[in-house]
């Protein structure tokens, strides 16, 4: 970042413009005061006119090492490419000088994760994972609750991350190959992994059921963890492509309370629907009929506890603690070490799924 002025905007390279780099990343890195998306990486013709349609003054570029070529030019590569890429293409652009956010998983083992970190560190320089539902409504609202001691001590936490899609789609997310990293484990299983281990600390041992539902379908699409944290806590984590009713997105079981939500984060579907952070108003804000419950002895269905105000879900905070992190040296808001660590527990209920086993870490 040589040259760089404290008011010029940081450039962006972008390398990927399919859901994650097109519905997430563009969006929220236009709308980051002190963020400039300068280039946009694709190879599809669609894609790159896409970009062009909806951010005028971006480049397009068809391949990376295009990009890689113009490293000078940039201050922040963002990797929002397949999954199996990952790893290669944050070890160039961090040893190009290059700053990296990776979305998640950010490798397929924490083996490959931890020795980014490394990589990064031995450059100075940040590598940040795009873990954005920790900027979720409901995970703000039960930090929240936890942090006011409302629940008291938590014993059990149920989150689930359920969908019902009882026909594949294909692509790369659906594929058997194991090269691809795809499957639900390591797709919303990294989401629901990434939060139960920032609300509630190490995991000590692991147990999985993973199963293979739908017909046609090559890799797992309903998946069950049970995670037991070094104090106590109990996670049951579900994520399901084949849930035909679908569960309270949280349920929190305490010594004093528990907390039940349901319902997803709006922010993304506003994403998908064209919405953008900083020109729409209220943004990641839900109707009250949506906030979840608070109470004991009585189920929220029935009307037991009271509404708990749902704190708005806040996506473009993950950018914003990123360009604070370049320009001023704050913390990192996730890094690849706490990827690393979720990387663990997904490995680890690979292989109890596999084996049929509790898996000890």
């Amino acid at each position: 970042m040589t040259g760089r002025t404290t008011r010029t905007p940081l450039r962006v390279g972008l390398v990927g413009y399919g859901l994650a780099g097109s519905v997430f990343h563009a969006p929220l890195i236009a709308a980051t005061e002190g963020l400039a998306l300068d280039t946009v990486v694709t190879s599809n013709p669609e894609r790159q006119e896409q970009a062009r349609a909806e951010f005028p003054d971006v480049r397009t570029a068809a391949t990376a090492e295009e990009l890689f070529a113009r490293a000078d030019d940039l201050d922040l590569i963002v990797i929002a490419s397949p999954n199996k890429t990952h790893v290669a293409l944050a070890t160039t652009a961090l040893k190009a000088g290059l700053p990296v956010v990776v979305d998640k998983p950010i490798a397929g083992t924490a083996a490959e994760a931890r020795e980014l970190a490394a990589l990064a560190e031995e450059h100075s320089l940040l590598l940040s994972v795009f873990q954005n539902r920790r900027w979720d409504n409901d995970f703000l609202t039960l930090r929240k609750l936890l942090a006011e001691g409302e629940l008291g001590d938590v014993w059990r936490f149920e989150s689930r991350f359920e969908r019902w899609r009882p026909q594949p789609k294909g692509g790369w997310r659906e594929s058997g190959d194991p090269a691809e990293i795809g499957g639900l484990l390591y797709d919303l299983g990294s989401h629901v992994v990434d939060q139960a281990l920032a609300l509630f600390g190490p995991v000590a041992a692991v147990y999985a059921e993973s199963d293979i539902r739908r017909p046609g379908a090559e890799t797992d699409d309903d998946t069950f963890f049970a995670l037991t944290h070094t104090n106590g806590v109990r996670s049951h984590l579900y994520v399901s492509a084949t849930t035909a009713q679908l569960g309270p997105r949280f349920r929190v079981l305490g010594s004093k309370a528990g907390y039940v939500k349901y319902g997803l984060d709006p922010q993304e579907a506003d994403l998908r629907d064209g919405k953008r952070p900083g020109t729409e108003k209220n943004w990641g804000q839900e109707p009250e009929s949506l906030y979840g419950r608070v109470g004991a002895g009585e189920s929220p269905l029935t009307g037991g506890g009271r509404p708990e105000p749902t704190v708005p879900g806040d996506y473009p905070a993950y950018y914003t603690a990123v360009a604070a992190a370049l320009r001023d040296g704050a913390p990192n808001p996730v890094t690849a070490l706490e990827a690393a660590a979720t990387l663990d527990v997904l490995e680890a209920a690979r292989r109890s799924a596999r084996d049929g086993v509790t898996v000890t870490l």
